[in-house]
């Protein structure tokens, strides 16, 4: 019967349909199910023992916030056995239950290492009846964030130690005996021995959820991850070279306080786009073929695949190329796992349909679409006896266990092999130092040298340096990892060998030692090595060794070099103690032709204000020059904060004789500086330069204004220019705008031909940005009692986004007329589904009694909306078949639905939602129509709205752009920013209510509603 069904997978060719599912496969391959209800329900993560049973970390299917899943620990661990050798799994035992949220699993030395947040806990089967009877906290992160993205893992490092990933940015500390203990908030990788000391950080970044670790036949660690940038351009998740002591992902405050080596992170590897990333290995044996072994397999939750990653060496890291490996047509088919097993089969664990907390797709959670587990093999590959080598004596001595890893085929066994003889400690170092230094088998050489490298004793480590010698370039990569490891003074003279010359993983690798030894003998050669064949992975593993190293005299000699090595010193000498680098050579640098030099001179001038009357000098003359612009604007506004930088600012724009472009670059820095209070000379420049009458020059004023948190004084005479500015008609349209926006104080009166201008704007025949733009100068204007009789009128043809924020201008209003009006307006609004009951119903309430009875309809209208979304949602998606993506894709682009205005797709378009160049691929047709009619049901991660309560009393929605200890930025819509001093925030709560608006459904056709699914559909 099962050779029948694999027969009817294989006459599919490259396509095979399993059940209800159809999968693509690569050229080559045949997918199966071994495991699935009422076996095990929605797996999430797996591993082998050493006999080849499975344990699976299986969810309830509870998306229960997640204090309460900590509190009642709903899931459970299976133990599934293949009892017939089939490759099915037929057996289960409950292993453990009552654990909280799986978040990854491990097996080692005869125990499972559970990810739950926020623990790792090792759970051990003291009597082997499948049941686990020892449970031990290994680990205690102490912190539990709403997405339970504090934690993942544990791995197995080839190197002995024990890694996981610390997500999220809750603050967490970590003991260490003899040591300061480490408190941070940043993501990392982390290790600890197995007995869960001398823990250490190996990564650091400011991506949110880094999540599986895999690690190269040499030792590299690859990582994969969710937000390692901010979403634009098809760009968010990606995998990433884990080199010891990088800043990746984005940049994010919480990397702020950690090493730097250049101004910036280090770069992705490779990017993925919205994929949600989860289980990474890399692959060891050489069935699927000799060009898949130490291919990397990825499972992507959101695109429904398991990809294939090649790695190729470039430079100190990596180049990356990903194709498909299996994908399935099925949205609810979502891979968290993928792993090898001894055959060189692959299992990929589908989870199902349930997950949706902190989800980028839907919240309709489907907890009754269950997972199960596939294995993937390649056709017409050998079997392989005995993958486990259980038939072998495992307790002979250690020769002969030296020997299993000779031409040993069987990735399983040489695993099982390292650790045996690891376990025999300095019993079994000769075996394996013979085997370093003499075996033909390169990898039987590496493997020796990694089991050595897990061995405390003298003769260990001195078997380890062999390997340092060795001719193959991931032998000598494993022994300097683990020189590295255990700080072997020893092996210095060989890592200065290494370090000068050959491939640049190795000197990298090299430099990662010296630095952990700390020897300050090493930082000639280091200093040294800095040369320009130098990429700028091996120039940041040199410029951290420096660090490490900590020798002022020694590393200051580099300032003398040039090029990288100059720029190594000063980012070296900036972070180590009494390193102190030269004011003068960091102003120099400043105004080095190189960029990185560049860059990295100015993030270390950051950090001296006392250095502030030597940057002005600088920047003076830069502005001075022949062609100051965007170069010198960055720079200034980058330091605008200091006082003789803010004076030269000051002098420059009210200088009688200052060029144009000096001007233009000094009005450009105020904009980028953003400052919380300009002072009085810039509002005096300000003032100026609105009146010059030169229409380049008052843009750029305009702008600057508009980013201003506040002003020292003279804010009367600055609303007074900017308001001149907005009522001038001669003056460019979208200047008028901002110059009316950006109008310091409260409301603001404009003239009546320019509210009748305004009106004219709001109209739905408009660009979306010049509707928003008007909208929010007409929010915050100060209206007679006709102009708001007038405005109610236009609001019965106001979209979505603009109807909302127009009723702003009523607030002062108590006409009973007024109100009349504006509830007669609102009630024939297509628009209307845009408007929440607890919003609008304080907006009317002042109006009276009568108007308050005429707005019930409105209430019962909405209220009756809301409660209809299961059945319009299906009755739309039943109506929106088809479609054209062409006029889908100018719909999106055009003034009626006016996408564009706050999404991307591709370069093109808004950064206030989420990029959307590769939707079609993360999100079915019932999510999409979801997300565009009911947009407060699915707030996509990374823009979910707060709710901050001023000290005033002022409440203040919108998603967050900056939060520091200087305050926050919201972005309240596209076209408009606030910014509120931390000392006035009351209180900062998450929102329900999304800044896209609901309703666009009834703006638009159903027709043209099909037209833009189809468009969106399309984005892949």
């Amino acid at each position: 019967m099962r050779i029948a069904a694999l027969l009817a997978m294989i006459t599919l060719g490259d396509e095979a349909r399993v059940g209800d599912r159809t999968f693509a496969l690569a050229p080559g391959f045949a997918v199966e199910r071994v495991a699935g209800p009422p076996l095990v329900d929605r797996p999430v993560v797996a591993d082998f023992d050493e006999r080849g049973r499975l344990y699976v970390c299986e969810s309830s299917g509870s998306n229960d916030p997640v204090a309460k899943q900590l509190a009642e620990r709903p899931h459970r661990v299976l133990r599934l056995e293949d009892v017939d050798g089939d490759g099915v799994y037929d057996r289960r035992t409950v292993f453990a239950d009552k654990m909280m949220f799986p978040a990854g699993a491990m097996w080692r030395g005869g125990s499972l290492y559970v990810a739950a947040p926020p623990s790792i806990w090792k759970l051990t089967d003291t009597d082997d009846d499948g049941v686990a009877d020892v449970r031990v906290e290994w680990f205690a992160g102490k912190t539990l964030t709403g997405c339970a993205n504090d934690l993942h893992g544990p791995y197995n490092g080839p190197d002995g130690r024990i890694y996981w990933t610390k997500g999220a940015f809750a603050p967490q500390t970590y003991d260490r005996p003899g040591r300061a203990p480490l408190a941070t908030r940043a993501a990392h990788i982390l290790r600890a021995r197995p007995d869960g000391t001398d823990i250490e950080p190996v990564l650091t970044g400011g991506m949110d959820n880094p999540v599986e670790v895999a690690f190269t036949a040499g030792g590299e660690r690859i990582v994969d991850s969710t937000f390692v940038q901010h979403p634009e351009g098809a760009r968010r998740d990606g995998l990433i070279h884990a080199i010891y002591g990088g800043l990746y992902g984005k940049a994010h405050d919480v990397i702020d306080d950690q090493i730097h080596t250049s101004a910036g992170v280090m770069p992705t590897m490779l990017h993925l786009g919205a994929a949600a990333p989860s289980g990474l290995m890399c692959y060891e044996s050489r069935i699927f073929g000799n060009e898949y072994k130490g291919n990397l397999f990825g499972a992507l939750f959101n695109m429904q695949k398991i990809t294939r990653v090649i790695l190729k060496p470039e430079g100190a890291t990596f180049s990356a190329v990903a194709e498909d490996l299996i994908a399935c047509d099925d949205r609810d088919f979502h891979p968290t796992d993928v792993l090898e097993d001894a055959d060189g089969s692959l299992l990929v664990v589908d989870t199902g349909g349930w997950y949706k907390l902190c989800c980028p797709t839907s919240q309709i959670a489907k907890p009754d679409v269950l997972g199960a587990i596939y294995r993937v093999r390649k056709l017409g590959a050998p079997r392989v006896d005995d993958p486990r080598g259980r038939e072998l004596d495992w307790a002979a001595p250690p020769d002969v266990l030296a020997s299993r890893l000779v031409d040993e085929p069987r990735p399983a066994v040489r695993r099982r092999a390292v650790e045996a003889l690891s376990g025999l400690g300095a019993a079994a170092v000769p075996s394996l130092a013979a085997l370093i230094r003499g075996s033909a088998d390169p990898d039987a050489r590496r493997d020796a040298t990694w089991a050595a490298g897990r061995i405390d004793d003298p003769s260990a480590r001195a078997a380890v340096r062999i390997g340092l010698a060795d001719a193959d370039e991931t032998v000598r990569q494993a022994a300097a990892h683990l020189v590295a490891l255990n700080r072997d003074r020893g092996a210095v003279p060989s890592l200065l060998k290494l370090v000068a010359a050959g491939p640049a993983q190795v000197r990298r690798v090299a430099a990662e030692a010296l630095g952990r030894i700390g020897d300050p003998a090493a930082v000639p050669a280091l200093l040294a090595a800095l040369g320009d064949d130098v990429d700028q992975t091996l120039e940041h593993s040199l410029t951290y060794a420096l660090i490490e190293i900590g020798d002022p005299p020694a590393t200051r000699y580099g300032l003398g070099l040039g090029g990288r090595a100059r720029r190594a010193s000063l980012m070296a000498l900036e972070q180590m103690v009494g390193g102190d680098p030269p004011a003068e050579a960091v102003l120099g640098g400043l105004e080095a032709d190189d960029r990185r030099t560049a860059e990295a001179c100015a993030w270390i001038l950051a950090r001296h204000p006392a250095w502030g009357p030597g940057l002005a000098a600088v920047l003076g003359r830069r502005l001075d020059g022949p062609s100051p612009g965007a170069a010198e604007a960055a720079l200034i506004g980058q330091f605008a904060g200091l006082a003789e930088v803010g004076a030269l600012i000051g002098a420059r724009l009210n200088g009688a004789s200052t060029p144009a472009a000096t001007r233009r670059a000094c009005l450009d820095a105020v904009r980028l500086a953003r400052p919380r209070r300009a002072p009085a000379r810039w509002v005096d420049g300000l003032v100026s330069a609105l009146g010059s009458g030169d229409p380049s020059i008052v843009g750029a004023a305009a702008l600057a204004a508009r980013a201003l948190g506040g002003v020292e004084s003279g804010a009367d005479r600055l609303a007074t220019a900017l308001i001149a500015v907005g009522d001038d008609p001669a003056a460019d349209g979208a200047t008028r705008l901002v110059a009316l926006a950006a109008a310091p104080g409260g409301r603001i009166a404009v003239a009546a031909p320019t509210f009748a201008y305004l009106s004219t704007l709001i109209r739905p025949d408009r660009p979306a940005a010049t509707r928003s733009a008007a909208t929010a100068v007409l929010a915050r204007s100060s209206l007679g009692r006709d102009q708001l009789l007038s405005l109610a009128e236009a609001l019965a043809d106001a979209g979505p986004v603009e109807l909302p924020r127009l009723l702003d201008a009523f607030e002062p209003s108590r006409d009973a007329e007024v109100g009349r009006r504006l509830v007669e307006a609102i009630g024939r609004s297509p628009a209307l589904a845009s408007l929440r009951v607890e919003t609008l119903r304080p907006r009317i309430d002042p109006f009276g009694a009568p108007i308050r009875a005429r707005a019930e309809a409105i209430y019962r209208a909405i209220d009756a909306d809301l409660d209809d979304r299961g059945p319009r949602l299906d009755a739309l998606l039943a109506a929106t078949a088809g479609g054209d993506a062409r006029r889908g894709q100018a719909l999106f682009n055009g003034p009626k639905a006016a996408c564009a205005t706050c999404h991307a797709v591709g370069y093109l378009g808004g950064r206030l939602g989420p990029d959307l160049s590769a939707i079609g691929r993360i999100r079915a047709d019932r999510d999409l129509l979801e997300s565009i009619v009911y947009p407060s049901a699915s707030l996509a991660r990374g823009y979910e709205p707060v709710v901050v309560t001023t000290r005033g009393g002022k409440v203040v929605a919108g998603i967050p752009r900056a939060d520091t200890a200087a305050g926050l930025v919201l972005a309240i819509n596209a076209a408009e920013e606030t910014r509120i001093d931390r000392a006035d925030v009351e209180e900062v709560r998450p929102g329900t209510v999304s800044v896209m608006p609901a309703g666009l459904d009834k703006q638009l056709s159903t027709a043209e509603l099909a037209d833009l699914l189809a468009f969106l559909r399309s984005r892949r």
